[in-house]
């Protein structure tokens, strides 16, 4: 996921960026509401962590602007403000959750996760799927465990996040650019080959040892996840 942080309490901010950056996901990360606004109009963001008490412009009136300009990605408040009243208004002006300071990282992780897995169309179904699959690859995102065959595969958290992308995206081809705006916090730069290192990395994981073949190169548009 790409996500936006808008915080400006520097500690929790650099918690939890960090966090998130070591799970694989790319963050941007705003001190202020109307940097926040900025960073929100000229970026396609899976979903925002914002504080309700910023400089300049308020949460709350972030939300109400992003909601009003049709920007729908999932938005959770994070906020010191605990009445059900405060929950009530941040809920009201549009966002899709509500965590009270102080909290744990793991919760924030595990609610984002949710909100994407809703935002994905997923959220009808009687029960959120926590597993991912295509063939005989199996990705638990809870335990956070990759399987192919039964067989286990370690990987790392740059590597567990693109699979993760190309599974969600499975049957469908992802352009090098779309996994440098989730995965990395990097813009298009036709002179980098991070992501063909990481997909030879991947490759190298789940689809040497195994058949078929799994992650399948485009030429000149990306790759696609699928069975052959």
């Amino acid at each position: 996921m790409r996500i936006l942080v808008v915080e400006d309490d520097k500690k929790i901010a650099s918690f939890i960026v960090r966090g998130l950056k070591e799970q694989g996901h790319a963050v941007d990360h705003a001190g202020e509401g109307e940097e926040g606004l900025a960073l929100a109009r000229a970026t396609p963001f899976d979903a925002g962590v914002f504080d309700l008490m910023l400089p300049k412009l308020d949460g709350l009136s972030l939300i109400k602007t992003l909601r009003a300009e049709n920007i729908l990605w999932p938005i959770i408040i994070l906020s010191a403000r605990a009445s059900v009243e405060d929950r009530v208004k941040g809920l009201q002006a549009g966002a899709d959750d509500y965590l009270v300071k102080p909290f744990a990282f793991a919760e924030l992780l595990a609610r984002l996760q949710a909100l994407w897995r809703r935002a994905g169309g997923q959220a009808q179904q009687v029960a959120e799927p926590t597993k991912l699959s295509v063939a005989d690859l199996q990705m638990d995102l809870l335990s956070r465990e990759v399987t192919r065959a039964g067989q286990k595969i370690e990987l790392q958290a740059r590597e567990f996040a693109m699979l993760e992308f190309l599974l969600r995206h499975r049957g469908r081809v992802v352009t090098k650019t779309m996994i440098l705006e989730h995965i990395w916090d990097y813009s298009f730069d036709p002179q980098t080959n991070v992501v063909d290192v990481l997909v030879h990395r991947l490759r190298a994981k789940i689809d040497k040892d195994f058949e078929p073949k799994l992650i399948q190169t485009q030429r000149g548009v990306g790759y696609i996840l699928k069975e052959a």
